[in-house]
């Protein structure tokens, strides 16, 4: 039990130490924890750790909140945070980064107990959900069954139409490569020209359904999923 390899970033020293001493006294034994964004970038490439806790405000250093956005660049681990400020500003700008938690200082250990409990219970959830060739992980905790055509939010399904499912389809079997706006229109709309406008409006409707930078368009070219998440 409880292999999962845990990151703390957290500038204050004790109480990124109480953090790690309560994780050990969990059960949870490969704990580490850094005080800065530089520190937390080079673990992550070098340590692919399971889960991070991230405090927002770090001192001398990027905040938390732009160290979990290059983190989420470098690779999809989930993220609770830790912050002493829960004012609409703060947390609207944390929860943009899809963080799978949010803990408010000072905390108790039996909260900290319950939150790394659900949190590596959805992460597992989700690992079996999607472990299968049918799932593409598009980056962002989405996913995509190419086989059925469903598109998920974590464990969740999103509803789309028709048009919105082969459009993602097409951009998925393309594996990150460009597919110019003429393919697209000739492959979505086969037996009729369209209008100008209508791709325009396709690609709006799946890209508000997604994470926004997940379909990355290249003017007077074509589009594609992004490689960079």
């Amino acid at each position: 039990m409880n292999n999962e390899r845990i990151l703390i970033v957290e500038d204050e020293v004790i109480v990124a130490l109480d953090v790690k001493s309560a994780l050990k006294s969990f059960g949870y034994k490969r704990v580490t924890y850094v005080t800065n964004y530089t520190d937390a970038i080079n673990f992550v490439k070098e340590e692919n750790p399971t889960l991070i806790f991230m405090d927002i405000n770090l001192k001398n250093s990027k905040d938390g909140i732009e160290t979990a956005t290059q983190i989420q660049k470098i690779k999809n681990i989930p993220i609770i945070y830790l912050t002493a400020y829960s004012d609409e500003k703060t947390i609207g700008k944390a929860v943009k980064t899809n963080p799978i938690g949010y803990l408010l200082k000072p905390f108790k250990r039996e909260e900290l107990k319950t939150t790394i409990f659900l949190a590596l219970h959805k992460i597992n959830s989700s690992k079996e959900l999607f472990n299968s060739e049918d799932f593409i992980h598009l980056g962002l905790n989405y996913y995509y069954n190419l086989k059925d055509e469903i598109l998920f939010y974590e464990n969740i399904p999103i509803k789309l139409s028709i048009k919105e499912r082969a459009l993602l389809s097409i951009l998925v079997e393309a594996k990150g490569n460009i597919v110019s706006f003429n393919t697209l229109e000739a492959l979505l709309w086969p037996d009729f020209p369209v209008s100008n406008g209508a791709l325009r409006t396709l690609l709006y409707r799946v890209r508000s359904k997604l994470e926004y930078k997940l379909i990355e368009t290249i003017p007077s070219l074509g589009c594609k999923l992004s490689n960079k998440i």
